[in-house]
């Protein structure tokens, strides 16, 4: 509800603050607190707050730094800049240190409001995926204790191991995949990522005649592919510009962490393979082993062609505008025969219509 959300306004606008308190407590309902100066903000914010609205160029501290500060104190905070005028090389900058998302004057109310609901929710995922993987570990030695009284009962009834390993295989199923949609909550960019990709490379499968119990690994694969971006920064996740040669080795780094964190769940194997070879190229300029043709999963291939068409086609940090479908479809057929296999591409371009 409204009422639980809590709003820190820094604005030393008196005329937008009042404005805004009205709005924001009266019409919408919200708790608001107000700070006129950046350096009351930044200590107001240690309090715990759900949305941060701030005005970009507030006279004590320059904006980008205000941004940073804020991320410091509170690295989940979700932060709204009101701006004069949305010029996109400062847009860039913004959401680079830090910002959410903007309002320019005239202020929109609805846009404000939906942008404040939108990021509640945000901060609510990226709040319980911080917990999730702090809890990891306490959780695997838990899987360990249980696997060892599974094993156990294998002794006493082999009806009953089999009820309570597929109890287990549901819950762990359940649990990873609710942390790989967390994984991908953490840029709004992002969000059902995965789930894009699943739709789409099964359809592929599909059209490929692929055995169902196939296409239900590949549809697992989808959902945790990206797992492995649980190791790498925020900072580097969210880059509006180009990634330095440290930063790339973060995210070539993906493949190899997400099958490692699935490793210990064994009914995973063929999961498992596939999400470590997503990112290998038909040529053999993939990431992270160099794997080349025929030495690449079937299902692999699949993955990365519905992976890039998906990422192509959405907003991203680097790339606010998508591809449109037709210069999506032009990029995977143009890649044929060396980022991807050209019997996928083939399978890829009778299916894109459905997409």
């Amino acid at each position: 509800m409204a009422e639980s959300r809590r709003i820190l306004l820094i604005n030393n606008d008196e005329v937008i603050s009042k404005y805004l308190r009205e709005k924001l407590t009266v019409t919408g309902g919200y708790s608001l607190a107000c700070e006129t100066s950046s350096s009351a903000g930044i200590e107001a914010l240690k309090q715990g707050f759900d949305i941060v609205i701030v005005k970009f160029s507030m006279p004590d501290m320059e904006g980008f730094a205000l941004l940073r500060n804020l991320k410091a104190v509170c690295p989940d905070s979700i932060i709204i800049v009101l701006i004069e005028e949305a010029a996109p090389q400062l847009l860039k900058e913004i959401y680079r240190s830090g910002g959410y998302d903007f309002i320019s004057q005239p202020i929109n109310l609805e846009k404000l409001f939906f942008l404040i609901n939108k990021g509640t929710d945000l901060r609510a995922l990226m709040l319980a995926h911080r917990k999730f993987v702090k809890g990891l570990e306490e959780h695997n030695t838990s899987l360990q204790k249980q696997n060892t009284l599974l094993a156990r009962r294998i002794e006493e009834s082999t009806k009953n191991l089999t009820r309570l390993y597929e109890d287990l295989r549901e819950t762990y199923m359940r649990t990873i995949k609710v942390l790989a949609q967390a994984i991908d909550a953490r840029d709004h960019y992002t969000h059902s990522h995965s789930e894009n990709v699943a739709k789409y490379a099964v359809t592929i499968s599909e059209e490929l005649r692929l055995p169902a119990h196939e296409i239900e690994l590949i549809r697992d694969a989808c959902e945790l592919h990206d797992l492995g971006k649980i190791g790498v920064e925020d900072s580097i996740l969210g880059k509006a510009t180009s990634l330095t040669s440290q930063e790339w080795e973060q995210i070539k780094r993906h493949p190899q962490t997400g099958a490692q964190i699935l490793e210990p769940l064994t009914f995973l194997d063929g999961v498992i393979d596939l999400v470590k070879q997503h990112h290998e190229h038909y040529d053999g300029s993939g990431y992270p082993a160099g794997r080349k043709g025929e030495d690449i999963l079937m299902g692999a291939r699949i993955i990365h062609v519905a992976d890039a068409y998906e990422a192509m086609c959405s907003p991203r940090s680097y790339r606010l505008v998508p591809l449109l479908k037709e210069e999506a479809i032009y990029e995977i057929k143009n890649n044929s025969g060396t980022q991807f296999d050209p019997v996928v591409v083939e399978a890829f371009l009778k299916v894109a219509d459905k997409l």
